[in-house]
Order: C-alpha cells, then sequence, then structure tokens
C-alpha cells in the first residue's frame, strides 16, 4: 500500500512537473514585444554587427524557436520538412524529418516550432501536428488534423504555429463542426472540440488570454473573430472582420481588457472591449489605415505600431481612441517587432530598420539591408539575449544588437 501511495505521489509530482513547464511561444507571447534591456539605440552606416549566417537552411517562412540552450528552425528541403537543431553559435547539431510540407505555392515551412520541456511541437502546412522528443528528433506521436476532423487546407497551407499550455495543445482545423479542438498534447488525443462559427482557418496563431475565472483562447477565422473558454471549448462570441482573401494572419494583441485584431487587403484593425471573464466583446473603434497582412503589431506605452498592406506605409495608432498619430512611406511594408523603447522593422524589401517607438514622429535611427538568404522577406525576427536572429528562407543570421 506504501509502495502504491508513493507511486502515485510521484505520478502527480511528474506530471504537474510536464503541465507547468514553460512553453515557447511565437512572438514572445504573440504581442511581439521582448524583455530585453540596454540594446543599441542606433547604428552603424553598415547596420548592427553580423556575429553568424547559417546558409543552407532550405525553404521556409517560420521564425527559430530557442529551447534547452538550442536554436531550432522549421524549413523545408525537396518536398520533406524537417527540424534543424543548431547550436548557439550556428553550428548544426542534428537535423530530422517531420513528413511532406506545402510545396505548391510560396514553398517551405510556414509554422514556428513550439518546445515545451524536452518535446517540440510542429504542424505543417499539410495540416499534420507531430511531436518529438526535441534534440533527439525520436516521434513521440503525430496527427492529421484534417483527415481526422471535418477540416480542410486552405489555399496557401496551413501556417499556425499551435499553442501548448497546462497539457492542452490549441489548433483550429476549420471544419464545420471541429473547428478549433484542444489535444491533449502528451497523447494527440482530443479532449475538446468547438464548432465556433463553423468557418475555415485563415493563417492565425491563436492568442491565449488568463482572466481571473477562465482561460479564453482567440483566433481569427476567414470571416470572424472568435473566442471560446480554453478548458471546455465553449464557443462564448465572435466579431465580423471579413477581408478579401480571407487572410487574417496576425495574432490578435492584447491588454488591460482590450483585444487588438489587425487584417490586411484593406480591411484595418479593430479594437475590442472583453469583458471582466472575456465571455463577451464590444468593438470600441475602427481603423482602417493599419491593414497589416501578416507583419503583425506591436503596442508600446498605449500606442500601436504597424504597416499597412493596401495602404502603404508605416502607422502609429493611439490604442484608446484608434486616432492615427503618424504615417510614414518609408521602409516598405513587413514586420515589427519591440523591445527597450525601440521597433525592429523587416520589409518585404529586405530592408531592416531600427527606429524609435514614439507617438511623434517616425524616427529612423539604423538601417541596413539583408543580403544572405532566399525567396520572400516574411519571417518574424526574434530577439534572445541581446541577439536579433533573422531567417531569409535558406539563410539564418545572427545581428549583434546590444
Amino acid at each position: 500500500m506504501n509502495r502504491c501511495i508513493i507511486f502515485l505521489a510521484l505520478s502527480i509530482v511528474l506530471n504537474t512537473s510536464i503541465f507547468a513547464q514553460t512553453s515557447t511561444v511565437w512572438r514572445n507571447g504573440t504581442d511581439g514585444v521582448y524583455p530585453e534591456k540596454g540594446l543599441l539605440k542606433s547604428w552603424s552606416e553598415s547596420g548592427p554587427e553580423i556575429l553568424w549566417v547559417f546558409e543552407g537552411l532550405g525553404e521556409g517562412h517560420s521564425s527559430p524557436a530557442f529551447a534547452l540552450n538550442h536554436i531550432f528552425v522549421s524549413t523545408m528541403l525537396g518536398q520533406e520538412g524537417y527540424i534543424f537543431v543548431l547550436d548557439m553559435n550556428g553550428k548544426e547539431v542534428k537535423r530530422y524529418p517531420y513528413g511532406t510540407e506545402f510545396y505548391e505555392s510560396y514553398n517551405g515551412a510556414r509554422s514556428t516550432p513550439v518546445i515545451v520541456g524536452d518535446w517540440l511541437y510542429i504542424y505543417s502546412g499539410q495540416g499534420v501536428i507531430y511531436a518529438f522528443e526535441a534534440l533527439t528528433g525520436k516521434l513521440r506521436w503525430q496527427k492529421d488534423m484534417l483527415a481526422n476532423t471535418d477540416g480542410k487546407n486552405i489555399q496557401w497551407g496551413v501556417t499556425e504555429t499551435v499553442v501548448v499550455d497546462a497539457g492542452l495543445l490549441y489548433l483550429s482545423p476549420g471544419g464545420k463542426e471541429q473547428n478549433i479542438v484542444a489535444l491533449d498534447s502528451k497523447t494527440g488525443e482530443t479532449v475538446w472540440s468547438s464548432a465556433a462559427k463553423g468557418e475555415l482557418s485563415a493563417y492565425c496563431t491563436p492568442r491565449l488570454i488568463e482572466f481571473e475565472y477562465r482561460k479564453l483562447l482567440v483566433t481569427m477565422m476567414a470571416s470572424h473573430i472568435v473566442g471560446v473558454d480554453a478548458e471546455t471549448g465553449k464557443f462564448l462570441w465572435s466579431h465580423y472582420q471579413p477581408n478579401q482573401w480571407s487572410v487574417h494572419a496576425n495574432t490578435p494583441v492584447f491588454s488591460n481588457g482590450m483585444l487588438y485584431c489587425t487584417s490586411g487587403y484593406g480591411q484595418g484593425t479593430v479594437a475590442l472591449q472583453l469583458n471582466e471573464d472575456g465571455s463577451s466583446a464590444t468593438q470600441k473603434w475602427f481603423n482602417s489605415s493599419l491593414d497589416n497582412r501578416m507583419g503583425g503589431t506591436v503596442l508600446i506605452d498605449g500606442y500601436l505600431y504597424g504597416s499597412g498592406d493596401k495602404n502603404r506605409g508605416w502607422y502609429c495608432i493611439d490604442a484608446q481612441s484608434g486616432e492615427q498619430k503618424w504615417s510614414s512611406k518609408t521602409p516598405g511594408n513587413g514586420v515589427v517587432i519591440a523591445a527597450d523603447g525601440m521597433l525592429y522593422i523587416y520589409s518585404d524589401r529586405g530592408e531592416l530598420v531600427l527606429a524609435k517607438a514614439t507617438p511623434d514622429a517616425f524616427e529612423l535611427t539604423g538601417q541596413t539591408k539583408v543580403s544572405h538568404g532566399t525567396a520572400q522577406h516574411w519571417a518574424h525576427p526574434v530577439i534572445n539575449n541581446g541577439i536579433l536572429y533573422l531567417r531569409h528562407g535558406d539563410a539564418l543570421i545572427a545581428y549583434k544588437i546590444k
């Protein structure tokens, strides 16, 4: 009996430890603002120092993930998806395959790996979720989400970095009935599914928001922003947010009860006020200028920053009122992240730009051209330990910014 009690106690401790482990999260919690301090406020004419470049990475638009003192990058070689494991000096340690990637258009891996403890999860452009032992590549389980639900793939392939929290893994296969689902992160078994609005997925990584009495999962589907209870899958609310191609690739930004959702192709940004437990949402303002397609926005000291899509240029918007503070036609449209009061902009023309995060005016303090790599300039940069990591197709570049 004592042995049974000890075994049960150990099991509880181990399982609690597994569920409590911190997950890597795309865009540092999906808001794109990194906690680094003491970073350079300006760059030389040649830009920040390049510490190293890893080339031969293959095709893809995903970001690197950092865990276990290694760098993990998803990519595609031929038509096969791979995880590259690099050491912190940019040397390849291992690579392992995970199945067919999306090769029909804009080839390459889309989703960023998520690491929890020594587990790695990757969701392919073909709609298959894989769980690996992160460093060795040993497959623990896999599940074809389109074959095992009533979901179907979208025009440019599944582009969603999964969210893992408290033993659950969240994703959006986009079926009429199994629209958004939660899986057991250790087995891949379905814990719950929600019909939500029954729309196709829309290239959006979900946002998990924790209230006092509820965890809320928010994502953008083909024509609606939707909120579901993260523990039960109960559909709580929706907000109509359509655009021309049903592409809503920007994860919602949340702060102080306000949810900011940005869509491209001329749609714009809506601010939704959530009630105290996240069970309802009411529109507070709408701004059509900030219509970024897939480069994200950042919220700093009460102001939203990001580029347009059809509306060419960069914008600063008052997050409380939706009022535009400034716009700038330089640099080109693209991706933005932030840290230490600075904006790090990666344009679709291959410009890497440093600017002050201020509502007064667009003030550029550094610029360089990304000369390494291949194909589109779409991947979101990552800041880790004073280094900015930029993936451009076949290359991963490490810039010293501290």
